[in-house]
């Protein structure tokens, strides 16, 4: 059903409000690699921000800061991002409709959603900020991996006193997240010689054969139980069928739940040396995201959103995922609970949708949050 008013069971005007909104959002495609699209989400949010009375900053890298009655003392952060995983034209193909109590829509549970759930909750407090205020970034680039603003939301976080990541909350469950592994990508590039693959194979020296050894020596640094994991996800090499191949690459993809981890990780990937001498090996990349690790100011944090949302009458649970967000960057620095976004599922897919029985409820846990942290 394509009216994005109806949705059964639910009360009606604050939903339409937050339907009405989303429609906005999704209805801008801002994917990653287009600058001028984010420009236009971030432009929508920097309209409601003004509107609540929030001076609004642009900081370095294309992220927009906005400062709710913030002085020198410790603020609350809140981190969203404009940019998302899909092409323009998307929604040709893939339209925002409701249907029962699901809306979907690309970009609607990833995390657009989080973000219209953040400015009711915003509207809800009618001025009234928590001691030190409330700081918001609404970054560009989270889906490919923070690049130009990681440097800003580091910064930010070292003036907070707490941080909240609006990220949509895991899917089915709707569990907030107190832990993520750290995200890491390296590419490894060998440079072989080449020769005749019939006359004289032996002057050559294969650099396929040579990744080949590698990847397997870079898939056995895994360590599942301490939550390692590496996948070469990529490889490429060689050309001509009748020539010894001199050239071959292989991108990994490495995501690891500690610091001690990672450094593990990173020292071996540096330490790779050609097992065939007339090879050159080379290792670029490393971790692109640290480890966020379930510490006690988190458990804290979620502990308080638990007691919450049992006043609000549901019941919220909490889980360690494997993919990465900007509260990783954060996590190391101050207390920092991730999934305060719009309940649902099928992120990145088309499947991807928002929970509407259960939006109105995260939204006022989130307005909760936003009083007593």
């Amino acid at each position: 059903m394509n009216n994005l008013t109806h949705a059964p069971n639910i009360q009606q005007e604050p939903l339409a409000s937050l339907l009405r909104d989303l429609k906005t959002l999704v209805e801008l495609e801002s994917p990653s690699s287009d600058p001028q699209a984010v420009s236009a989400v971030q432009a929508v949010g920097t309209g409601w921000a003004q509107e609540l009375g929030a001076t609004v900053h642009y900081l370095p890298g294309n992220t927009s800061q906005f400062l709710f009655d913030t002085n020198d003392n410790k603020r609350l952060l809140i981190l969203a991002h404009a940019d998302t995983v899909w092409p323009h034209g998307t929604l040709e193909r893939l339209p925002l409709r409701v249907d029962g109590d699901r809306v979907y829509g690309p970009g609607s549970y990833d995390m657009k959603g989080g973000i219209v759930g953040l400015f009711a909750a915003l509207r809800s407090l009618e001025g009234v900020y928590p001691a030190g205020g409330i700081e918001v970034l609404l970054t560009p680039d989270e889906e490919v991996g923070s690049t130009h603003s990681r440097e800003v939301i580091e910064a930010a976080a070292q003036r907070a006193r707490a941080v909240l990541v609006i990220e949509p909350p895991v899917g089915e469950t709707h569990a907030l997240k107190t832990g993520r592994k750290g995200v890491g990508d390296y590419c490894v590039m060998l440079s072989g010689v080449a020769s005749h693959a019939g006359n004289q194979p032996e002057l050559g020296a294969s650099a396929i054969s040579e990744a080949a050894r590698q990847i397997l020596a870079v898939q056995a640094l895994a360590d599942p139980e301490k939550g390692t994991t590496i996948s070469v996800g990529r490889m490429e090499g060689g050309g001509a069928v009748n020539v010894i191949p001199a050239h071959a690459e292989f991108e990994v993809d490495v995501r690891v739940s500690t610091l001690e981890e990672a450094e593990r990780v990173e020292q071996a990937m540096q330490q790779l040396r050609s097992q065939d001498a007339r090879v050159r090996l080379a290792v670029s990349g490393g971790l692109n995201r640290p480890p966020f690790e379930r510490g006690e100011g988190t458990l804290a944090l979620y502990s308080l959103a638990q007691k919450l949302a049992a006043g609000l009458g549901f019941e919220l649970s909490e889980a360690v995922v494997g993919g990465g967000s900007d509260g990783n960057f954060t996590a190391p620095i101050a207390p920092t609970l991730d999934g305060l976004g719009a309940p649902g599922d099928g992120a990145h897919a088309d499947t991807e949708h928002i929970r509407l029985d259960r939006w109105p409820q995260h939204v006022a846990l989130l307005a909760a949050l936003l009083r007593e942290v």
